[in-house]
Order: C-alpha cells, then structure tokens, then sequence
C-alpha cells in the first residue's frame, strides 16, 4: 500500500486530490538483496560458521550506491517494510526463498538530520532484538555498565523513550537488562541490591568467568566477555560490544532462531573521506556481527575493500570485503547501465521511461485517473533522465502552478531545479565542486582533461570526483567519464544560490581551458586517429560556439576532419536556417560542419541553402569561407545548375588556397557533364594527386566505353588514397571501378563490389553507396527478373537531389533493355534522360542510349568526344552484344 504524499497534499485545497508516495519498481535490486540474503542464510546455517571467527573473510554487507535524488532511502524503506511483512512485497518481486526462515529487519537513518550518534546506533540494534521476548546478558550487562559510566543520572528508559526508540520497538529493553543483571547476580549469589547496578556486578562477573566457575557457565562460552567487561566502558569499547550481541544470537534454540538485516541509510553522512572516526566504528559493528546481514544505501561505494584505507579503518583489502571488490579490469567510476552490479557494490540506476510515466501517473490522481496530463507527463519523463527527485519536484511544481488558477502546460516543465545543485553540491570539497563545475561543460571527459578545465595543478579533487555516483562511465570511450545527464544540465542552468556560484566570466573562462586541453589533446596525437579529431572537434565546437570563443586550433582540426571524405555527425546546427542567427566565427563553422556531414541525408537543395547562408556572412576566416563555397558549388552542380558551380569553383581555383586542386577538379567535372570530354582530359593532366587525377580520368574514359582503361585509373586512385590515408576517396573510387567491370565482367565485378562495400563500412557516403548498389544493377543486366529495385532506387536517388547517380541508373536501365533486344523500353530511358539533361549537363547520356541500342541520333549531338562518336558507338554496342553472348541472349 502506497503511504500518502503529505507534502501533496498540504499543497492544495482540492479535497478530491489522492496523493501518494508511488513506489515505482525496483524489482531488480530486490532480486539482488533476495539472492545476497539467501546466500547468507545459507552461510550462517553451516555448521562450519563460527561467529567468533574474527580472521575470516565477511561477505554479509550488500551496498547501493547513487546520486542524490535516484530514490536509495525510498528502496530502503521498502526493503524494511518487505521484510516485515509479505504483504508489502509487490507481486512482481516474487516469493523469497527463505519462507521458513524468521527475518528481523531494522532500518537506521544515519543522515545528519535525524542526529543519530554512534550510540544510537548500537542502541537500535539492541532495542529491535527485543522481539526475542529474552535477556541477551552478555551484551546486555555489558551495555548498561556502560550507560551507567557515561551517562550517570540519566535514566536509559527516558533516552530511549526521547529518541523514539521505544515507541518504535517497545519498552521491553531496559527490563530485559535488567533481568539479565538479575539472573547472573543470583547465579553469582550475590545480594539482590547488586543485581541493580552493572558496576558492582561486573567485577563479581569477571572473577567467575577467569575462574570458570560452573555458575556462569553459560557465559563463559563467550571467549572474549571478560575482556570486554575488564575494558574502560568508552565509545571505543562500545563499538566492540555488538561482537556480544552476534555470539548471544548465535546460542538462541533453533525455533527462536532470527536473522537480523540492518539496514544502514544515508550512509554518506557518515563523514568525508578524510575523517573516517564513525564510519570506523561501524565497520566495526558490521565485521563483529558476521550472522547479521547488512544493506547499506549511500551516494558513494564502500571503500573498505581499498588496501589503501589501512590504518584509516580496522578491516581493509579485498581479502576482508571480496563482495566489495572491483575486478581488477574494471576502473572504479560508475558504468552507465542502470543498475549495474559489481559484486555486493550496486549502483541504483535510473528509471526507464516507462517507469517515469507511471511513477507520474500515480502520484496525483482524481477519481482513480491521473491528474498529470500524458504531454506533460512526456515532458518532466525526458527532462528528467529517469532521476526520481526530478519527478518529484516536478510534482510540486504542478501542484504549485494551480494553486494560482492557471492549469500547467507542458512547457512549464522546461525547467531546472537549483534543488538538485544543493543536492548535488552538498558533500563535495570546494575543489570538487570546481571540478564538477568544469566537468559540466564536456559530454565526456578524463582526468587529464578534467583538471585542464578547473585550472587545478593536481588531479586529487577529479580522481574524488570520478568516484561519485553522478559521474558515469563509458570503458569503451575516448574519454571514458561522464555526468549523469541531468546533473549536467542542472549544474549549467539552473539558477545556482551557492556561496561558491560562477559568474558568467567563470563559466567562459573555464570554456576557455576546456577547449585548450582538447586542442592539445587533438594536437598532441601524431598519428591520424579519426575518432580522437571528430571526438574533440564536437566537444570544442559546441564550446567554441556556446560561449563565443575564438577558432584557434578548431579551424586546423576542421581541415583535417575534412579531408578524408568520411562525413561523421558533429554538431547540432545553429538554432535556425537563418543566416541572421550566425553571429561569430564559431557559429559559422558548427554550422558549416554540420552541413557537410549532413548533405548524406538530406536533399542537395538543402545543402546548398544553408552553405550559402554560410558564405553570405562572411564570418570565416579566407580558407574556411572558399571551403563552404567549394562545397556549396558541388552541391549546386549535383543540383545542375551549372553556372552557378563554375562561379564557385573558380573563386576557390583562383585563391590558390587548400581547396584550389579540387576545385580544378570541379571544373574538369563540369566539362565532363556539359560534354566537352577534350577540355575535362585536359585539365585532368593538371591535377594530381590532390586534384585526384586518376579518379577524374576514370570519370571521363567510361563514358567512352573504354572500361578497361578506367578501371585501370580507378585502380591506381585507389591505391592513392589507402597510401595517404584517405579512406572517403579509397571507396569512391573502389565503387567507380565495381561500376565499370559491371559493363565487362560480371564476375569480377562480383569481388569488386564486395571490396567496395568493405570499404564503405564505417563511412557516410551516400553518392559512393548509390554508385555501388546501381552497379549491382549493370552487373545483373540482361537478366534481371523484375525491376521494382530498380524503381525503389530511383525514388530514393531523386530524394537526395543527386543528379549524377540518377544519369547513371538511368544508364544502367539502358543497358539492361538494350541487352534485352527492348528498344521501346530503351527509347522511354532516352526520354526521362532528357529531362535530366535540360540545362544541358548528361546530354551525353543518352547518345549512350543511343550507340548501346544501335539506335540512329537523332539530331546532331553537342557532345565532343576524345576519339569521335563512331568509335564510342562501337565500344558500347559491343559491350551490348558481349553481355548478350554472356547470358544467351539473341535478337
């Protein structure tokens, strides 16, 4: 039964409002305390259990560890009330296997708001066992001689009754000390006066015990009691008391037999990591009591399975703790799966969205619906990254907004809650939160970067931070840490009330050391590693941009992004297509960047939009400007317009800058499209390497019908690039030569299209992809048996505004009816390849048509050819009648 939302409900005076405190399901850690528990049921019922043993390993510690807000003290709660009673355990969870067994949970908030001392703790723990109905004398006696000592005068009825104790456990406690004190004073037939007072007891107590006499044998069995009793009554000795309390459980008859889970929450305000004083008590407490079983509920992992914390704690190691443990493969930052178990250390993970919505739905309802709407409910679920406090503080604000008559929209909660910077701020150093601070500006980090971007001379306070359970981690990563995403987004906008809060100057100043680390991360690698340039180049352009920052090395590393032709995602564009919205340098190259990677996806049309508006701002320095006109003239050649491209790759030829040779090979393409082969030949002997040469030889050769010296050139373009590392051109120019031994040899082409797709793996060509699946086509010509592909693949080439890829389907459908003897199926090719060929560009193609069919041209054709059209129509019906002779095929 959900208990009810007080808050909620003392928000509002609508009387038909049902509020509740939803549970949202936590199955999985459930499964884990369910699996661990049965494992120490199973180890403390073997008759090899000793709990005396104080050498042996302890496994009886289970940890969930999370940000603040994640819902670690609602768990704990309902772990506590599960435990109590089944009718608690929601269906799901699924029956325990330790149905017979008797289990005696105790939940003890060890935040600094509730003031418990280590006192409390110890008298928690005792005030739960007095379910037995039994004296528990060993500990018992022991326990009140302290309370005399320490707290003389003062009544231990009265504490317990103050601090709630007794209401939540009853008042049997001090009666059943004192029948302990009672029945060893008669056993030691001592008077009746000094059964009352454990000071006069003990000393009678401890002569037995070292003399064994047969009166006290029951107590004697306690190996270490007359150590303990002789021991100064302090809070040091009392922390070595609850060993009594775990041998006094251990002689309980089998059917009074109980297994005690204390459940230990908010553990992080145990202290820091510097003074360990409580949490070397507990620890204490926890490795004295190996027969009970502990949850522990905490921001961070226990540590105590750290070496290094010898001297700091009593039982350090990963021999002590082995649940505790890391592998050693694996670092000690948090993964990013939801709940992700090392172990006995559990990181509590976000909800899923599905969990979101219904925690949402349940919490504020009216006659059973939910009185949070689905859109808004969609809202506060993606604003929230499943953090349960986002949820809840959402709620609130909902509640808020209609106590002022206005009913809430779904952008009231596009909105941040300084909540959680307190929250998250709350148990960090000043150098931490430094670090936090800094580290919000990244998507992901190391430690090296980490401590650029605070400025810290040391990486201390990011080795601490790195440890926090909002800080996630990525083990396959460039940068393998990253802040839990609405920590992130919380810390860089919200409004910060902290003592130590940024000024806008902080923020840009920390931007400013961020993106100079990542340049000298960039900088420093001297090899070509894609991922680390596209890494760093997304993470410096979003800073560049967002804080108004100069290019510095980010205009190098957008060079080399661009020279191997690969084209991975990088940056979100500017808010609107609008080149008023382009403001400074940095806005024009995200957006110029962005733009190029994504022309693979989208209409060329709207590639050379945004390019131009680009260029009208003039915002990029000269050879960044004459990289977007170079590209803004090949998105308007493959959109045919023509004039337009040769203006563009002109102004790039004549600065003589980067760009200028494959702007030289722009205007070679141009020839080559407008028909004037001689002039396209020509100024292919010009261009080398870096104007691609072969590639371009290639391009004009095959239209020739000359496939054997093209694929020649393409071949030796190849080659080209996997020796200067290029492997966009590579797979150009792979594909360019599957398509031309299609005509040929549909055999080889075969093995040449699989190393064409080989090489396309991983990259984000979509011309070079088309290239590759038309040559498919040309290889099967002849013989395909239906052509729907051939339809499908046309529509997707016109959604991409490629002119040129569907020139040459449209030439591949030539050349499988014109194998086919179909001249009236050839004759429609020739006319939709006369509208692609209205500005002028292709009109060559369909001469193609023409020789392949042996069909008359029927006008003079503006196309000059390097040999002549004779010798062309020759070659192309002759690869016609080869393909025919191939498949059987006569007319």
């Amino acid at each position: 039964m959900a208990g009810r939302d007080l808050r909620a409900l003392f928000s509002t005076n609508d009387r038909g409002l049902e509020a509740v405190e939803a549970f949202t399901n936590r199955q999985a850690q459930w499964e884990l305390v369910a699996a661990a528990l049965d494992e120490h049921l199973r180890h403390v019922a073997d008759p090899g259990f000793d709990v005396e043993d104080l050498e042996g390993p302890r496994n009886n510690v289970l940890v969930f560890h999370g940000v603040g807000g994640i819902g670690k003290t609602t768990l704990s709660r309902k772990l506590e009330a599960v435990l109590v009673g089944a009718d608690q355990r929601p269906v799901q969870w699924g029956e325990p296997t330790w149905a017979g067994e008797r289990i005696l949970p105790m939940r003890i908030d060890l935040a600094r708001s509730a003031g418990t001392s280590f006192e409390d703790v110890v008298l928690t723990i005792r005030a739960a066992l007095t379910e037995l109905g039994r004296p528990l004398p060993a500990f018992d006696i022991t326990l009140r001689r302290y309370w005399e000592t320490q707290h003389p005068g003062e009544s231990l009825e009265e504490y317990l009754r103050r601090g709630g104790l007794a209401g939540r456990f009853g008042k049997a406690m001090p009666q059943q000390m004192q029948s302990a004190l009672s029945d060893v004073a008669q056993a030691l037939l001592l008077p009746g006066t000094i059964g009352t007072a454990a000071g006069a007891l003990v000393g009678s107590l401890t002569r037995a015990l070292r003399e064994r006499r047969q009166t006290v044998r029951a107590l004697a069995g306690c190996a270490r009691l007359a150590d303990l009793l002789e021991a100064e009554p302090d809070l040091e000795t009392l922390s070595f008391y609850p060993h009594l309390l775990a041998w006094e459980l251990a002689q309980l008859p089998a059917d009074k037999r109980v297994v005690p889970v204390i459940l230990l929450d908010t553990f992080e305000d145990v202290g820091d990591r510097t003074h360990r004083d409580l949490e070397r008590l507990i620890q204490r407490v926890v490795w004295l009591m190996p027969n009970c079983f502990f949850v522990v509920t905490g921001r961070s992992r226990l540590q105590w399975a750290d070496a290094a914390l010898q001297g700091q704690l009593d039982y350090t190691g990963p021999t002590a703790w082995p649940g505790l443990a890391l592998p050693a493969a694996v670092p000690a930052a948090r993964t990013a799966r939801p709940s992700q178990s090392r172990g006995r250390q559990v990181l509590v993970g976000d909800f899923s969205p599905e969990d979101c919505d219904d925690h949402l739905a349940r919490r504020l309802t009216r006659d059973g619906a939910p009185l949070i709407s689905e859109d808004i409910r969609q809202v506060i679920t993606d604003r929230s990254h499943g953090l349960p406090l986002y949820l809840d503080l959402s709620v609130m604000r909902f509640l808020e907004i209609r106590r002022t008559g206005r009913t809430p929209q779904p952008a009231d909660f596009d909105h941040d809650f300084p909540a959680l910077i307190a929250r998250t701020l709350s148990d960090l150093t000043a150098d931490e939160r430094h670090v936090l601070r800094s580290v919000a500006l990244l998507d992901a980090f190391d430690l090296t970067l980490a401590t650029a971007a605070a400025g810290l001379p040391h990486e201390a306070p990011a080795l601490r931070l790195i440890e926090r359970p909002f800080v996630r981690e990525n083990l396959f990563g460039l940068w393998p840490y990253h802040l839990h995403g609405l920590i992130r987004s919380t810390v860089r906008g919200a409004d910060d009330q902290a003592d130590d809060r940024w000024s806008a100057r902080d923020w840009e100043q920390a931007a400013q050391r961020a993106l100079t680390a990542l340049g000298d991360q960039w900088s420093a690698h001297t090899g070509r590693d894609r991922m680390l340039l596209v890494s760093c180049l997304r993470q410096g352009l979003a800073l560049a941009r967002d804080f108004r920052l100069d290019l510095g090395w980010l205009a190098e590393a957008a060079w080399a992004y661009v020279s191997d032709s690969v084209w991975e995602p990088l940056a979100p564009p500017v808010r609107n297509e609008g080149d008023g919205d382009m403001t400074t340098a940095a806005d024009a190259l995200v957006e110029l960047l962005a733009t190029l990677a994504r022309r693979q996806h989208e209409h060329r049309s709207i590639t050379a939009s945004r390019l131009a508006a680009v260029t009208r701002t003039r915002l990029l320095p000269t050879d960044l400007h004459e990289m977007a006109v170079y590209y803004l003239a090949k998105a308007q050649r493959d959109l045919g317009d023509s004039a337009g491209s040769r203006a563009g790759m002109q102004l790039v030829a004549n600065g003589q800058g980067r760009l200028a040779p494959a702007a030289r090979r722009g205007l070679a393409h141009l020839a080559r499209v407008a028909g004037d082969f001689p002039t396209a030949h020509d100024v292919a002997q010009t261009l080398g390497w870096d104007g691609r040469q072969h590639r371009i030889e290639g391009d004009i050769l095959w239209p020739h019908g000359d496939m054997t010296r093209a694929a020649a050139a393409y071949a030796v373009a190849r080659d080209q690039a996997e020796q200067h590392g290029v492997a966009g051109e590579r797979a150009t120019s792979q594909a360019q030569r599957a398509f031309v031994l299609a005509f040929t040899d549909p055999d080889d082409a075969d093995d040449e299209l699989h190393l064409a797709e080989q090489l396309l793996s991983g990259l984000d060509l979509r011309a070079t992809g088309l290239t590759v699946r038309i040559a498919a086509l040309v290889r099967d010509a002849g013989a395909i048996p239906d052509l729907e592909a051939a339809r499908a693949l046309r529509a997707e080439i016109r959604g991409t505004g490629i002119t040129a890829a569907e020139v040459a389907l449209e030439l591949a459908l030539a050349f499988h009816h014109a194998v086919q003897g179909d001249h009236d199926k050839v004759r429609a090719v020739i006319d939709r390849m006369r509208e692609l060929a209205q500005t002028g560009d292709y009109a060559y193609s369909s001469d193609l048509a023409h020789f392949m069919a042996g069909l008359p041209l029927p006008d003079r054709s503006p196309t000059v050819w390097l040999d002549g059209p004779d010798a062309v129509r020759a070659r192309w019906h002759h690869l016609v009648e080869s393909r025919r002779a191939r498949i059987g095929h006569s007319e």
